[in-house]
């Protein structure tokens, strides 16, 4: 074969492949299936209800989002910090799991914002540590979610605040999953645990009240997003679509209610991705 033919050969077989990899990740959108990714550990947001079944708001969300954009939708249980990789090696189409809008996040997937909401401390209501406000974290033993978005500023505020003060260091213990991030402070292996409001309020309920919300008012508020591929404009698309008939249906506010979030605006997603006014 000649030098020339084989580069011919490899050009069209590159094309041939790019032309493949191209339409996989529409192929389900095209099948009428859009493939959601979310971490079905984390009620009230997204969990598995006593018969099994994917249930919380993301999944309410998305039934909705769904059916007004035509589409089946299928949720694929995924491990939080696992999200973002699943979503951009086109594993899943979507993800709708509290996934908090980021400037670095927003480098690697593509948002549409659908809800505000913010964090609490929680603690053990037998322990004699009450911390109420991030600063008294301070010197502490705190659990989280692995890859939560607060993290990061709780290691900012260990850096800064907490070595200004004199006071040891904030020690972020992460978990897989949230209930074993509450199960480390049911067993006092942390002192604390930072947690999203709605998720800790659950957490209050299902240990009978074994741990105490001990914050006064929800920290560092935050924009929630879908995330999407990177340069999957045409799915972002559909989806926002279908997200303009829900608002104008008066769906999308009831369900904001049932679930005590709100709506984020233009600028509080500009200013959470990193963009300017």
């Amino acid at each position: 074969m000649s030098s020339k033919r084989s580069i011919a050969v490899i050009v069209g077989s590159v094309a041939t492949l790019l032309t493949v990899l191209g339409s996989a990740s529409t192929a389900t959108i095209t099948g009428g299936l859009l493939q959601v990714g979310t971490d079905l550990t984390y009620p009230p947001y997204d969990y598995m209800d006593a018969s099994n079944t994917p249930s919380g708001f993301d999944v309410e969300f998305m039934k909705a989002i769904s059916k007004a954009a035509g589409l089946e939708p299928k949720f694929l249980d995924t491990r939080f910090e696992n999200l973002i990789i699943g979503v951009s090696g086109d594993k899943f189409d979507v993800i709708a799991s509290a996934l908090y809008v980021k400037p670095e996040r927003a480098q690697q997937v593509d948002f549409i914002p659908y809800m505000k909401t913010g964090v609490s401390i929680a603690g053990s209501v037998r322990a004699a540590s009450r911390p109420e406000t991030p600063e008294d974290l301070c010197g502490l033993k705190v659990s989280s979610i692995k890859a939560a978005a607060w993290i990061a500023n709780l290691q900012e505020l260990s850096r800064t605040t907490c070595a200004a003060k004199g006071f040891g260091p904030i020690d972020v213990r992460e978990f897989p999953t949230s209930p074993e991030a509450t199960q480390a402070l049911l067993s006092g292996g942390v002192d604390a645990q930072m947690e999203d409001s709605a998720v800790l309020q659950q957490a209050v309920a299902a240990t009978s009240g074994k741990i105490a919300i001990l914050s006064k008012a929800p920290l560092y508020p935050v924009v929630v997003g879908l995330g999407f591929k990177k340069g999957n404009t045409g799915l972002k698309k559909t989806i926002s679509d279908a997200l303009e008939k829900l608002k104008a249906d008066g769906s999308y506010d009831a369900l904001l209610a049932k679930y005590n979030v709100s709506r984020a605006s233009d600028d509080e997603f500009k200013h959470a991705v990193g963009a300017s006014k």
